[in-house]
């Protein structure tokens, strides 16, 4: 799979208040949750943002809750898929869960992690390739590595979430 778009850059510790405010927890519509997607941070981000964009973010992105509000916002935003050096545990899964593929960016380290979202700008035009392991900004011609998931993952993220593979499995 590859997934190719705008980036939309954001900084460490995004939490899922910000991603979504409490106050519109009371929908779980993907497409009303996205009006209001990123609030917290850049209230105009679901007038900008437009379908296939990527979130670039930064360590611990989706800290916080563990509402799955926030990445049904993010995806019904359009976002076709969030980088980041590392996320937080539940917001993972959660995102997974409902189809929405996040790709860590490979590194060793926080600062070097860092450096890498320092060089990935507001604006670039990326090409995540899943088979191949690697993001490549074809703003600048930089490619960086992405941890891989693994095949049970590739296969939630291909079902477009966990139910729909259930599904499809015969298993829900």
């Amino acid at each position: 799979m590859i997934i190719k778009g705008r980036v939309h850059k954001f900084g460490e510790d995004v939490n899922t208040d910000e991603i979504i405010p409490a106050s519109y927890l009371n929908t779980t519509d993907p497409r009303e949750l996205a009006k209001h997607c990123m609030e917290g941070i850049d209230m105009n981000f679901s007038k900008k943002v437009q379908k296939g964009d990527v979130i670039v973010g930064g360590w611990n992105f989706g800290c916080g809750s563990s509402r799955e509000h926030a990445p049904l916002a993010i995806k019904g935003a359009g976002v076709s898929c969030i980088v980041a050096p590392r996320f937080a545990g539940i917001f993972f899964r959660n995102a997974i869960n409902i189809g929405l593929p996040i790709i860590e960016l490979e590194v060793k380290s926080k600062e070097e992690g860092r450096r890498r979202l320092k060089e990935l700008k507001e604006g670039d035009i990326v090409e995540i390739d899943f088979k191949n392991k690697r993001i490549l900004n074809l703003t600048t011609g930089k490619a960086y590595g992405i941890t891989p998931f693994s095949p049970f993952l590739q296969n939630i993220i291909k079902a477009g979430g966990l139910l729909k593979m259930l599904q499809k499995k015969g298993r829900y």
